[in-house]
């Protein structure tokens, strides 16, 4: 592999293990506090709209992010993929 392919996979696993870590805390951190709190959102409980709407926003920002950084990335690189 040339240093540019090794510069390219490092870029590549350092942004997926940091949106991983980012995943990790939205889906069990993030839920396990949102239980204590207690008041009134829209008429549900403020803990269901962290769970059912708030993590799934985070999830397409993660999804967004990834795809805009690896098209950038690979535009750096000369890998991209060219559209006919």
């Amino acid at each position: 592999m040339t240093e540019s392919h090794r510069q390219y996979w490092r870029k590549n696993l350092r942004v997926t293990a940091i949106l991983l870590a980012i995943w990790f805390v939205l889906t069990f951190v993030v839920s396990y506090f949102a239980r204590d709190l207690s008041f009134s959102f829209f008429g549900w409980p403020f803990s269901f709209w962290v769970g059912a709407q708030g993590a799934l926003v985070g999830y397409v920002a993660i999804i967004g992010y990834y795809a805009w950084y690896m098209n950038k990335l690979d535009i750096e690189h000369g890998v991209e993929e060219v559209e006919e």
